[in-house]
């Protein structure tokens, strides 16, 4: 699957909420995680429903 760069505007509330996620996440983890990929998972599990 290819990546596109596209540029939004995102909240302060949901940044904070996305960037608490992240750091989760690295916590739980060896290996990086971004901030896309996180994005990614939560608007692909999002659009599931």
């Amino acid at each position: 699957m290819m990546a596109k760069r596209i540029t939004i505007m995102i909240d302060d509330d949901i940044d904070k909420k996305l960037r608490l996620l992240q750091a989760k996440a690295i916590q739980n983890t060896t290996s990086s995680v971004s901030f896309s990929r996180v994005l990614n998972e939560i608007l692909r599990n999002s659009l599931k429903k």
